[in-house]
């Protein structure tokens, strides 16, 4: 084993531990006779990094496998990376734009060499990177959504949903990137508000004088316009009727037609309606049988459909359209508005709604059981909050857009004859055999078909993890599906909950006939102080790399986790990861002491010293019984909280202090092993939470121990949290605070003797009673019938306490620096009221926080009552 440095250094240990897990093969699992505890991780996009995030995500993740492997599951947390269509081909296509290489002059198959080529060398960056941070993945289990276990699974359900009548092709609107130039999903569709402006357009009447005022946002639209319409009840429009008016621009003819769906008090209340458009639009155009115009190409420039603009893009077209109209003296005016306008969230390109022929899904009979599943706590999500959400989405649930307009990705296994007939087949050749048996002609070839060019949307792979890293598509009854799944904990954001979380529940009960995971613990978003999530385009969210570079990885670990309750947002300052930094310097330190002590096997354990023992013990297995039912609430911070507390103030502060060896003498053998136990089961305690650092130490505290690891060692249990000895122990706290707190307000040296005086039944055993004078300096303690006329006193235990200050300090000065700390108590116990009536103080803060604030102002108020009777005044 290697000498324990002087002080704690992070980089020294973390790369090493993490080499030696790896070689011992600790990560692993196979199937055997332990029950499995299973993760997967959410895919991260093969295209990313880690951002603060991912930091929180997989370190929830990281401590639930940790313990649980700790606890003697047989843990599997399965790594792996998403193809990400969209992001993936815009990254590519960027990369091929700088080399001087327009993707529209490749072939498919020349395109995807390059694609596969900038996967094989950026792909498994974020990856490398959670190794840094602790990560226990089995990386033996690494998967790709666009490996071959994955392809397959993917196109054997697109077969299979075919084939029962869920999935079919159609004209539908869509939100179309015109960047991407794809389909994309309402989920990945981010709002904004923004100002925009009412264009009021004058529409001319056929029949000859006058027009109608119509409202727009888009006038580059104008040209696909093929009716206008009123609501039947507005009488401004009653005697129009069945009228007709001009299109501008354009000069095409169209009807006045009447629909309750128009809102009369937006704008003129009179809608111009294009079905290629708008959705609204759209739904009336179905209704009415009127013809859809597309006047847009793929890209976002103008199509010849427009007759005006051709070639130009949209937003140009606008700028010049609201130039002609002006001209021809059709514009009345124009107003200042704020409106929602949609982004794709891949390419950040303002969202088109635009018709077009893609591949569905019919979810409503697919989503009933996935529904079912949740209302009924079958898979239970944390916070719970989150079911009213979730049941919104599934009782309004569309059919889901497969189809996307790349290359990357798995292609759909579509097949058309030359005559347009379809096939749907897993492969070329199934593809052939169906396609002959379907035109009756057995001469068909490879060569008288046509693949489907589209891709599926990355959604539809990640929407089988769970099963298809189990191989459980292809072969559904295969050992691993079957002691793996369903897997344990899903670890997630809120934002996904619908199109990635409530899709792996309907696949599950599809394809096994189950949930696939038992609960969905949905984390907050990392925010920073002003409440803005952080991203790399406001230049808000640190590197975390450069992070653990400097904290090390258990001090990110730790900051992050002190202040993260599951559904709640994180307000992340670098200040927290300095406080996990400091507490891993505490651990350090307080280790560093123990294994200075030298035993003397000469020496016997004193009652005093053994108490203190007992006294902490009993203090360990209250803990251990609050840190099991936090986790079985999935409330990690309080978890991590009370293990920070147990080591920080029970074990470093008090029972170290009470059997530290004195003026160098040795330390008993029997106090020093103990001690040594102690600080064993608490490194297990805090190994999920900062890995490296305890298994260091656990080596050097056990040199020759016969596990390889503390990863693989048992977690402690919770023996008996003798009630008297918890009691005892908190009024051992009291007694030595409140004479700890008086030394420092009367300005007396901790080295100045004191006596101590009590009336009523002392809360301590005699050994508590030395053991509290001995980590107060008070010389002697004995019972009194009267309190002294010149006392310091203190209540602790329904006991009455004095501290003789006759001989210690003047009275004028001792009553002067009494009221100089009321005025001080008072003063705190303001702020704090302050702050807990503070409503977006108490709506935000974690539970723990908030009752950490309660706490103090329950201290300042005991500690006002004290000195005001101290003064004569209570």
């Amino acid at each position: 084993m290697r000498d324990l440095p002087t002080k704690y250094e992070p980089q020294a240990i973390e790369a090493y531990w993490y080499d030696y897990w790896l070689k011992h093969n600790l990560f692993h699992s196979e199937p055997d006779s332990r029950t499995p505890y299973t993760i997967v991780i959410p895919p991260p996009n093969v295209t990313g990094i880690l951002h603060m995030g991912h930091m929180l995500n997989n370190t929830i993740q990281d401590v639930l496998v940790r313990r649980a492997r700790m606890r003697g599951f047989n843990a599997c947390w399965v790594p792996g990376t998403d193809h990400a269509s969209i992001a993936t081909e815009a990254k590519v296509v960027a990369k091929l734009k700088e080399e001087g290489i327009d993707k529209h002059s490749l072939t498919r198959e020349q395109f995807l060499q390059h694609a596969w080529e900038w996967k094989e060398k950026h792909g498994g960056i974020i990856l490398k990177q959670l190794r840094r941070l602790g990560a226990s993945c089995d990386w033996q289990r690494t998967a790709f959504t666009m490996d071959e276990v994955c392809s397959e699974s993917v196109i054997k359900v697109f077969v299979d949903l075919y084939n029962k009548g869920f999935i079919y092709k159609g004209v539908r609107m869509v939100n179309w990137d015109c960047q991407a130039r794809t389909a994309v999903s309402d989920e990945e569709v981010v709002h904004r508000e923004e100002p925009g402006k009412f264009y009021y357009i004058r529409y001319r009447f056929a029949s000859g004088d006058g027009h109608l005022l119509i409202a727009t946002t888009r006038p580059e639209t104008i040209m696909g316009d093929v009716a206008v319409c009123v609501n039947p009840h507005d009488t401004r429009y009653t005697h129009l009727h069945g009228k007709r008016v001009i299109v501008p621009l354009v000069n095409r003819e169209v009807p006045i037609i009447t629909d309750e769906a128009v809102d009369m008090s937006l704008g003129t209340g009179v809608l111009k309606i294009t079905p290629a458009h708008a959705v609204d639009d759209y739904v009336i155009g179905q209704k009415y049988g009127l013809e859809s115009i597309d006047v847009f190409n793929p890209d976002g420039t103008i199509a010849p459909a427009g007759q005006v603009y051709v070639g130009k893009d949209r937003f140009e077209a606008r700028t010049l359209a609201v130039k002609d109209l002006y001209a021809q003296g059709l514009v009345e005016k124009e107003e200042s508005i704020v409106h929602s306008l949609g982004y794709s969230e891949r390419t950040n390109s303002v969202i088109e709604p635009k018709l077009s022929m893609q591949w569905f899904l019919k979810m409503e009979q697919l989503a009933a059981p996935a529904l079912k599943a949740v209302l009924d706590e079958e898979v239970k999500l944390i916070p719970q909050k989150f079911v009213n959400t979730y049941r919104h989405w599934m009782e309004n649930v569309r059919d889901w857009c497969l189809s996307r307009q790349l290359w990357w990705g798995h292609r759909i296994p579509a097949w058309y004859t030359q005559d347009g007939k379809v096939v749907v087949a897993e492969n070329e050749e199934l593809a052939i055999e169906k396609a002959r048996e379907l035109t009756g002609n057995p001469s068909l070839t490879v060569a008288d078909l046509r693949q489907d060019e589209d891709v599926l949307d990355t959604w539809f792979s990640s929407w089988l993890w769970p099963i298809e890293l189990f191989d459980g598509i292809r072969h559904p009854h295969n050992p691993e599906i079957e002691y793996y799944y369903p897997t344990n904990d899903l670890v997630t954001a809120p934002e996904i909950l619908f199109f990635w979380v409530a899709r792996m529940i309907i696949a599950g009960y599809e394809y096994r006939h189950a949930r696939p995971f038992n609960h969905v613990y949905l984390t907050g978003i990392v925010r920073d102080q002003q409440r803005r999530k952080m991203s790399k385009s406001l230049g808000n969210s640190p590197d975390p790399i450069a992070l653990m570079d400097k904290y090390g990885a258990d001090g990110v670990r730790m900051g992050m986790l002190l202040c993260s309750n599951a559904g709640n947002d994180l307000l992340f300052e670098e200040s927290l990861t300095e406080q996990g930094r400091n507490f891993c310097n505490k651990v350090w330190n307080a280790f560093r002491l123990v294994q200075g002590w030298t035993a003397d096997p000469k020496l016997e354990q004193s009652e005093p010293t053994g108490y203190a023992v007992a006294l902490f013990t009993a203090r360990l297995n209250e803990a251990l019984v609050a840190i099991d039912r936090h986790f079985e609430e999935y409330r990690i911070s309080e978890a991590l909280l009370e293990a920070y507390r147990l080591f920080w103030d029970d074990f470093s502060g008090w029972l170290l202090e009470m059997v530290k060896p004195t003026d160098g003498k040795r330390i008993d053998q029997a106090t020093l092993s103990q001690i040594q136990e102690l600080f064993d089961r608490q490194l297990a305690v805090l190994h999920p939470f900062m890995p490296f650092i305890t298994e260091e130490l656990w080596h050097h505290l056990g040199n020759g121990r016969e596990t390889k690891s503390l990863m693989v060692s048992d977690m402690p249990k919770a023996g008996l949290a003798d009630p008297a000895l918890l009691a005892e122990f908190e009024a051992l706290k009291n007694v030595v605070g409140n004479i700890r707190s008086l030394r420092q307000s009367k300005g007396l040296s901790p080295k100045e003797p004191l006596n101590l005086l009590y009336r009523g039944e002392l809360p301590l055993s005699p050994a508590s009673l030395i053991l509290a004078q001995r980590l107060s300096n008070v010389g002697n303690a004995t019972p009194c019938q009267e309190a002294p006329a010149q006392a310091a006193p203190f209540i602790t235990g329904g006991c009455e306490f004095f501290i003789p200050l006759e001989g210690l300090m003047a009275a004028d000065e001792a009553k002067a620096k009494v009221l100089k700390e009321l005025e001080y108590a008072e003063g705190f116990r303001n702020l704090t009221l302050k702050k807990l009536g503070n409503e977006r103080f108490m709506s935000n803060a974690p539970s723990s926080v908030v009752e950490a604030e309660r706490k103090k102002l329950a201290d300042a108020e005991a500690k006002i009552e004290a000195l005001k009777k101290q003064l004569g005044e209570a």
